[in-house]
């Protein structure tokens, strides 16, 4: 089914920043929250002295120092209260409040002042509640109370069924009020908050429509729910202001006056064409501010300011377009709890972005979140550094009936009202495993009557053949298409600490060296970083193969598993998931720089791309592999300014040089063309000897901030006398910290992962350590200091931060600017035409002719098969044309397991005589050119099995999919494809 979606942008904020005007102010309600671990069965009533608990920030999980420290399923669980005393001002009083929670994990029952106000149960979604009626008068004090309760078997009270996402493979449970909180304070007159399940209220939507790329204009409209709690019938004026980045006036409109009377809710729209637009892309997170206004004559009486930007999307012929350019979707299939040591998912707005940047900075587009919707912090974040998003609802590997398929439906409707105005949302993902033709459908409507005019693509895993599917993929092998875009899920699930370089290198680990996980081999999940970063890169090529422009039906791309280590379901000998391409502390492995370069283009990456894996810094006598990632056709290595000759090319992009003998000195790769043109260059160098150690702090934009949330990240290196890290040293630090600071320190290979030690190994001459603000403002020091090496010292501020009754005016992610260093889309097509399908006509084969059209239907839950016996092995295409053929592509039953011998022959001359090989999908046989207007593939001997350690077997016991169970697939002439595609020269 032929699809174009016109995918269009808006708010990227539900969670309403403050106005200047005061009829409508939104406080940050994170600070001054008290915690207690366990339960207590007067923690609600507002007259119980809690002094002696412990004093918090939100946002906090009240299990956090396990956070890496223990597997996922031993994360602790049960009860916890938070109790917060604040009061409402004068100049707030007597006017509507809301409460807004970004999440609880897993339950919370919520208490204001000893009354209960209600209940939120699915540890994912945002809630809110209505809490005017029930707040004490204006200066006295008041009491929220909150039982969290995290169990991984909580039952839903109504319906005594649990959440299929409460999950100890995936889902890391931190728990307790892990997300932020906000306080909205309006007139009895208002636009709505975004929070439906609870407040039954959907917000505002923002969106445009009307495109024009080239001419950088587009109508933009707005909608808001409003309603009148007033008494009497209310006269407004719907008004929308647009202020770009620098907070120019770009646009003013309105739309018709309206009378809204007592106690309705009405939607009230505007819209205007507005020029000179910069549209929000890949890595240019430009977003604009959009005030909408409610005015009575000159007075306003309600004002909303949210972020929005605008771009379009479509998606169709197999690809994604982003502002009428196909963009390959490349990236990270992430853990939605995106967590760091120590601390969980309750991160600082500013380390959320500096995460989600590194993703853009390898060359990412694309973070397919895992299993369950993301918090909006990081949605939110995703926009500003210009990162694509798959937003799921929630749910665990398979489709599910009754209540639990309605809690699926219940999340999606949410999150999508919450979500549907952030721009980097291009897809709506309904499961992590195929669900049922009926229930993407239900899902499908939903978006359409919520987002109807964002139109982003909706799908699943596995919809390969379903129509109401707009999108989908697989994981772990390749899919093609011609209608709706196909892009894998995962595709490489391989795990490697950071602290392996090599089997060379100290504490010199050679691939597959460890514990096995359930017997199997070890050489895919305890890999060092070479093995690692070069099975990435390995990987991608298959699907890189089958881009945009090698013929009709095409691959569009995929995403690796994962983007940082995970505290997840892990099988290596860590205790956790050790996929990332930057470890824990987000600290680069190769496999970073591995992908920066082959990703770095829309399609067709930059030809100028170069990498040297590892380091050069080796004991005489070491012979070596030395590997080179580049996007160019021939690299040369050079040591000490002689030439060691060109290097072996595999995989697309690694050039190999065998047994190279170390020798200090300088290690240079440079990059050529056919022509021999020079394309690129890159070196690596013997460090010297270890004298010193360096502190360097990452630190928050706006300023450190004394809010007891705040953190700084400072990275450890041990460098030489010319301040270069020295990649092999692991020496033991000892540190000291002083001022109002918490110590919330690292990770590292060893006893607990280190986790809150204030000793801490480096790895390869490099470690980070985390270290939070206390509520009081001041000077603080850090010293480092380890045997042998000159310490080091760092100092850093933290500043006042302003908490008045329990309320502050500056949001978490307040003054954080958007990444804007890839500038905005290129004009032009992204990609190559390398191939051209040539068109089949008909098919006919020696057994099942009537099926043989599956072989080539762009469905690849389809195959066709002969009888079982060598003399029918055979299938025949006719093309409409006489057309000169150059290549075919096969994807056969087995293809990951089988061989099969083949001739390709071309108006019955052989073009081809040869052996598939087994892979992730499709094989292609390089033929040599001839006119004709039939192909004949022959099977030429009995299939066979190949042979390796890796039987196409999950670490679980679950098979790899490796084709289309049919009947007779293993009689000796058994002849099986299920998609083949014929090309010519372009």
């Amino acid at each position: 089914m032929k699809l174009a979606l016109i995918l269009v942008f808006f708010i990227s904020s539900t969670a309403f920043s403050q106005t200047v005007h005061p009829t409508r102010v939104t406080y940050n309600f994170n600070p001054g929250w008290k915690v207690y671990i366990g339960d207590d069965t007067v923690a609600a009533s507002p007259k119980l002295n809690d002094k002696n608990w412990k004093n918090i920030t939100l946002p906090y999980a009240w299990n956090e120092d396990e956070a890496f420290k223990k597997s996922i399923e031993d994360l602790p669980t049960g009860i916890a209260w938070y109790r917060k005393h604040f009061k409402i001002s004068a100049t707030d009083a007597g006017k509507k409040v809301f409460l807004e929670f970004e999440g609880v994990r897993q339950a919370g029952e919520f208490y204001l002042n000893g009354k209960y106000i209600g209940s939120h149960e699915n540890g994912v979604t945002s809630f809110g509640f209505d809490i005017t009626d029930l707040l004490n008068p204006q200066a006295e004090e008041n009491v929220l109370a909150v039982r969290v309760d995290n169990a991984w078997n909580y039952k839903e009270k109504a319906t005594k069924s649990g959440y299929q996402w409460n999950d100890k493979n995936f889902n890391a449970n931190y728990g307790g009020i892990s997300k932020n909180v906000r306080l909205h304070v309006t007139g009895k007159l208002y636009q709505t908050l975004p929070l439906f399940t609870t407040l039954k209220t959907t917000g505002n939507y923002i969106y445009a429509k009307d495109f024009n790329i080239r001419g950088k204009s587009a109508t933009i409209v707005t909608e808001s729910e409003i309603k009148n709690e007033t008494t009497t019938p209310q006269n407004v004026l719907y008004e929308v202001e647009i202020r770009d980045a620098d907070n120019k006036l770009v646009k003013t409109f309105s739309g018709n006056p309206e009378t809204v009377k007592p106690g309705e809710t009405k939607i009230l729209m505007a819209q205007a064409l507005v020029n000179n637009l910069n549209f929000w892309s890949w890595g240019y997170g430009y977003l604009y501010s959009v005030v909408t206004r409610l005015k009575a004559g000159n007075n306003v009486i309600d004002e909303v300011t949210t972020k929005t930007g605008f771009r379009k999307a479509e998606f169709k012929n197999g690809m994604v377009y982003l502002n009428d350019r196909v963009l390959m979707m490349k990236g990270y299939a992430q853990r939605t709890s995106n967590e760091w040591p120590a601390i969980g998912l309750s991160v600082p707005a500013w380390m959320s972005d500096y995460s989600n940047k590194l993703m853009v900075e390898s060359n990412a587009n694309l973070v397919r979140w895992m299993h369950i919707t993301p918090w909006k912090q990081d949605i939110e974040s995703c926009d500003r550094v210009g990162l694509i998003q798959a937003m799921p609802a929630g749910d665990s590997e398979k489709d599910v009936t009754g209540t639990r398929w309605e809690q699926r439906k219940s999340v999606m409707q949410d999150a999508i009202i919450y979500n549907r105005n952030n721009p980097s949302i291009l897809f709506y993902e309904c499961g992590n495993e195929s669900i049922s033709p009926v229930h993407m459908q239900e899902m499908k409507d939903i978006r359409n009557q919520y987002d109807p005019n964002g139109m982003r693509a909706i799908g699943s895993r596995e919809m390969l053949d379903i129509d109401q599917a707009e999108y989908g993929g697989e994981m772990l092998y390749v899919n093609k298409s011609a209608t709706k875009p196909l892009w894998s899920m995962e595709y490489s699930r391989d795990e490697g600490l950071r602290k392996y370089w090599d089997e060379y290198t100290p504490p010199f680990h050679k691939n597959g060296d460890g514990p096995l996980y359930k017997g199997a081999d070890a050489s895919d999940y305890n890999r060092n970083q070479d093995s690692h970063a070069i099975e990435s890169v390995a990987r991608w090529n298959d699907y890189y193969l089958e881009r945009p422009g090698t013929g009709t039906r095409v691959s569009s791309g995929g995403v690796n598993i994962i983007f940082s280590d995970s505290n997840t379901h892990h099988r290596g000998e860590e205790n956790y998931r050790s996929s990332g391409e930057v470890d824990a502390m987000r600290i680069p492995k190769d496999g970073f720089y591995a992908h920066k370069v082959i990703w770095d283009g829309w399609v067709e990456p930059k030809r100028t791309g170069i990498h040297v894996l590892g380091h050069w810094n080796y004991k005489s006598g070491i012979k070596k592999d030395v590997f080179v990632i580049s996007t160019a056709d021939k690299v040369e290595l050079i040591l000490n300014n002689k030439s060691l000759g060109f290097g072996e090319l595999s995989d697309g992009f690694v050039f190999t040089f065998k047994n190279v003998s170390w020798k200090p000195g300088v290690l240079k790769a440079i990059s050529y063309a056919r022509d021999g043109k020079k394309l690129g260059e890159t070196e690596v160098k013997t460090i010297g000897d270890p004298i010193a150690l360096r502190l360097t702090a990452l630190k928050n934009p706006t300023g450190f901030k004394a809010d007891g949330a705040d953190v700084v990240l400072v990275e450890i290196e041990v460098v030489d006398k010319d301040g270069n890290r020295c990649p092999t040293a692991l020496n033991m630090v000892n540190f000291k910290l002083s001022g109002p600071a918490e110590w919330r320190g690292g990770i590292a290979q060893g006893p607990d992962n280190y986790i809150l030690a204030k000793d801490l190994p480096l790895e390869c001459g490099v470690n980070r350590v985390i270290i939070r603000s206390t509520t009081t403002a001041g000077k603080i020091d850090l010293i480092a200091m380890a045997d042998g090496l000159k310490p080091a010292s760092i100092s850093f501020q933290s500043l006042p931060f302003k908490v008045q009754d329990g309320l502050a005016t500056i949001l978490p992610s307040d003054g954080l600017k958007s990444n804007l260093e890839r500038g905005a889309t290129p004009i032009g097509q992204s990609y190559i035409i390398t191939r051209k399908a040539i068109k089949i006509t008909a098919a006919e084969a020696g057994a099942n002719t009537a099926k043989a059209i599956l072989s080539h239907d762009d469905n690849e839950l389809t195959a066709w098969i002969n009888d079982g016996k060598m003399s029918t092995a055979w299938i025949k295409y006719t093309f409409d044309k006489e057309s000169t053929v150059t290549s075919v592509d096969l994807k056969l039953n087995g293809f990951r397991s089988k061989i099969y011998p083949i001739r390709i022959l071309v108006d019955n001359k052989e073009v081809f005589n040869g052996n598939t090989k087994p892979g992730l999908g499709y094989f292609s046989a390089v033929c040599k050119p001839m006119a004709g207007k039939t192909v004949t593939i022959q099977l030429k001997n009995a299939v066979t099995n190949k042979s390796d350690k890796n039987p196409g077997v999950e670490m679980n016991g679950k098979k790899l999919d490796d084709g289309i169970d049919t009947l007779g697939s293993d009689a000796k002439g058994s002849f099986s494809i299920i998609e083949a595609d014929i090309f010519e020269k372009p």
